[in-house]
């Protein structure tokens, strides 16, 4: 018989992938609880046995999300830290790693993003889960920067803020316009050029 924690844990991640499915195909105000059920092939009392809400379902989704990249970096950040030059090939590769299908987080992410800006609860978690993503890629390019002797000029955590909104804002262009703007390609081709902006030799 399998343990009741092992038992939970996967009903969560089947839960999460249902979710995930759902709200790509009916978006997040139009998929109800029971969809997702059905997407998962649980009852209700399943789902409330794991969850309060759909909004606690979504940020649990960021969670997993946010947990990854963390594992990432743990496991990464001992090689690029010795690497120069590996700084925003490291930052834009794990935010690309972190996400599966990109398409589908970016939906999820930008409607419940919408529904953060009209709920003060759902904003106050989401930021506190953008928070977290930010700190760890923040000290990775404090990691690297330090061992590849490079000093910025703006705090590396608005440096990271701005990668981000360049990545998220190319990916929306890149999802809706795929044979003009290939994925990556936006980043590439830009931030090389704000980092020599904000940065320079620390000797």
């Amino acid at each position: 018989m399998e343990p009741p924690k092992r038992s939970r844990t996967a009903t969560r991640a089947r839960l999460l992938a249902g979710a995930l499915e759902v709200f790509a195909e009916r978006g997040f105000a139009g998929a109800s609880v029971e969809d997702i059920c059905d997407q998962a092939g649980f009852t209700r009392g399943a789902f409330y046995s794991n969850f309060t809400s759909k909004d606690e379902l979504v940020l649990s989704l960021f969670q997993a999300t946010t947990d990854r990249l963390l594992e990432q970096i743990e496991a990464l950040l001992p090689e690029l830290a010795n690497q120069p030059g590996t700084l925003l090939d490291a930052i834009l590769g794990l935010l690309d790693e972190a996400i599966g299908d990109q398409r589908q987080w970016h939906l999820i992410s930008t409607e419940f993003t919408l529904h953060a800006l009209r709920n003060p609860d759902a904003a106050r978690a989401l930021n506190e889960q953008r928070a977290m993503f930010r700190a760890s890629l923040t000290r990775l390019v404090e990691e690297i920067s330090a061992a590849s002797h490079l000093q910025f000029s703006v705090p590396a955590e608005q440096f990271v803020r701005l990668v981000i909104a360049v990545h998220e804002g190319a990916r929306s262009q890149s999802l809706l316009e795929p044979g003009k703007v290939s994925p990556g390609s936006l980043e590439h081709a830009f931030l090389p050029i704000v980092l020599d902006a904000v940065s320079r030799p620390s000797h």
